[in-house]
């Protein structure tokens, strides 16, 4: 080696060196306080905007109930297909960092379009109290709208998959001690935050709409998403920015096109005698390279080295070889896809029943003394104070006496958390079956039945226990999926994979859509179950009945698919004095297996 080469090696490796310095002292808590900042105001932006839409629809656009509920479901279904555009733009070329950037500035132009349009009485039909042959919209003025609300779910696309994975970025959650000690607390508290955030919008924000004006009830959660955007900027000189690794959907077509053209090879009886490279995977694996797996063996020849790759000295083709790293890439996501497919129709049952029980409290007793109401969209705020609470009672008490019995450090799995979310779902919506039942009661005592603007006699506190359920149920199946997603997705498909929670909430409020659109065509004109302008005269306990036997059928679905899961195998890298080593055990469904790493 001459002596040009020797201080060309000398310079890689210095510059290997800081960049190992460089990185530790990016991320890590210091960063929580700007990603926390954005993503609560962000939160509270976007509760504040969406949760009592369905009044402005109703009361402002003078828009037909079905209508309204459809409009608003549909939106929503959009917003949760365009986190999958967002999650592979961030993991294939432009980073999370500059698509959640991108995505909150996008955002923010739907909520100023709204704002506007609430503003100006030109862009709204005249005011119609009675709720009688009140003229709609015109098609300008629906425009208007339906323009404010693509432009915030084309912006959800790019905060909603990339946020979370993009704070858990900033600790080295593969690493099985910090899995033990931070991951589980920092989801729980993850989704704390995005609750108090909520819980105020639902407070302040509500209540500025329905008693001050839409100007500043939506105003607020503008300037709250401005507010957002700052604080996430501010904080980027800190942050841990991981290179994208490049699209997650070409390897995995390359890996299936791969195992086509060797459909006809023999796979090997060793699994170290398949393909790897620790080199072609380094951009992809930084916390530990997917171990091989028995499951789908089929893809396993796509990893098969033929005589001719073998003399090959050149990089690969990957449409023709890939590692063993890539297969079990895609053997995971096939293994998560029937968990993922259970969360549809869960959203299916739930989609409507916001904007259904919005319309309920608007006819009950809303007084909480002789001069105050509260705000029929306020009434989520049991929901969420459940849920508050509930994460504390979980980790204080459910999880140190689930853990006597299961020995898990969690308490749960996470399968076993969601499975409790399903079950607990089922019973919010039969309870909020027999309330609309009791509520229909008193108003037929007292002859109120054909007047839609009456207020019937009864407390709308009777709504809350159904909220409340709702609540418990968050605290098992959302923070349980969340950490269902981002624990078994591989390293370089985090955004992505959590992209999926979104389009599970997307095909579920479509399939809803559908669901309440069949219903109220389909259940008569003198007792439709839900009638367009006078829900006394509905049946919409039928509605909830009908929605949980779906979710007793998708209970069953769930408990088939989490009896079979596999969990991934990784094989960890561990970190020791700045030096990176591997670590030669996986831990597969907890269990240590001892392996012999190969070259």
């Amino acid at each position: 080696m001459d002596l040009a080469d020797q201080k060309k090696l000398e310079q890689d490796g210095k510059q290997e060196e800081e960049t190992i310095t460089n990185n530790k002292k990016l991320g890590g808590i210091k960063t929580m306080p700007f990603i926390l900042a954005n993503e609560i105001c962000d939160r509270f932006a976007a509760s504040g905007f969406h949760s009592n839409m369905i009044t402005y629809l109703t009361q402002e656009l003078n828009m037909p109930l079905v209508q309204a509920s459809n409009t608003l479901t549909n939106f929503g279904g959009t917003a949760s297909f365009t986190p999958l555009i967002g999650a592979l733009i961030a993991d294939s070329f432009a980073g999370r960092f500059w698509t959640i950037t991108v995505g909150s500035i996008i955002y923010e132009l739907g909520l100023v379009s709204i704002t506007i349009s609430a503003v100006l009485p030109s862009l709204r039909p005249p005011p119609c109290p009675t709720q009688q042959n009140c003229q709609e919209a015109t098609t300008f003025q629906l425009w208007i709208l339906y323009i404010s609300l693509l432009l915030t779910s084309l912006g959800t696309g790019g905060i909603r998959p990339c946020v979370v994975t993009f704070a858990a970025d900033q600790f080295d959650m593969d690493k099985s001690s910090t899995a033990r000690s931070g991951k589980w607390n920092f989801f729980n508290w993850y989704y704390f935050s995005m609750g108090i955030a909520t819980l105020t919008a639902l407070t302040v924000v509500v209540y500025v709409q329905e008693n001050v004006g839409w100007g500043w009830g939506l105003g607020i959660p503008t300037i709250a998403m401005v507010i957002s955007i700052i604080a996430f900027l501010v904080g980027a000189p800190f942050y841990k920015k991981l290179k994208p690794g490049g699209s997650p959907l070409i390897r995995l077509a390359q890996v299936i096109v791969a195992a086509v053209r060797k459909r006809k090879e023999i796979a090997p009886q060793d699994p170290k005698l398949f393909y790897q490279n620790k080199e072609l995977d380094a951009a992809i694996s930084v916390h530990g390279r997917l171990a091989h797996s028995n499951q789908y063996k089929w893809f396993d020849k796509a990893a098969i080295v033929t005589e001719t790759e073998a003399r090959n000295s050149n990089q690969p083709n990957l449409w023709r070889l890939a590692t063993v790293h890539r297969v079990e890439e895609l053997k995971t996501i096939i293994r998560m896809l029937p968990i993922w497919a259970a969360g549809i129709l869960l959203v299916t049952s739930s989609s409507h029943q916001h904007s259904f029980t919005i319309q309920q409290a608007r006819t009950m007793d809303r007084h909480l003394s002789h001069s105050f109401e509260i705000p029929p969209a306020s009434l989520s705020i049991f929901g969420i104070l459940t849920m508050l609470s509930g994460l504390v009672l979980y980790e204080r008490l459910f999880v140190p006496f689930a853990r006597r019995f299961t020995g898990n450090p969690s308490g749960v799995t996470c399968l076993q958390r969601m499975g409790i979310g399903f079950v607990v779902n089922i019973l919010a919506t039969i309870v909020a079956s027999f309330v609309e039942m009791k509520r229909k009661s008193v108003a037929a005592k007292h002859n109120l039945l054909d007047d839609p603007k009456a207020i019937v006699p009864i407390s709308v506190f009777w709504l809350v226990p159904q909220f409340c359920i709702h609540g418990v149920a968050e605290v098992f199946m959302s923070v349980g999926h969340l950490e269902f997603l981002y624990d078994q997705s591989p390293e370089s498909m985090r955004s992505t994979a959590a992209a999926l929670y979104w389009i599970a909430i997307s095909m579920g409020n479509y399939i809803g859509t559908l669901l309440v659109s069949l219903v109220h065509k389909y259940t008569g004109e003198e007792r439709n179950w839900l009638p367009d302008r006078n829900l006394n005269r509905g049946r919409l306990e039928y509605y909830y009945w009908l929605v949980s036997g779906i979710q007793v059928l998708n209970l069953i679905y769930y408990i088939i698919c989490a009896w079979l899961y596999k969990y991934k195998p990784l094989e960890e890298i561990k970190e020791d004095d700045g030096e990176f080593h591997e670590n030669n055990k996986i831990c597969e469904n907890g269990v240590e297996l001892a392996r012999n790493e190969t070259a």
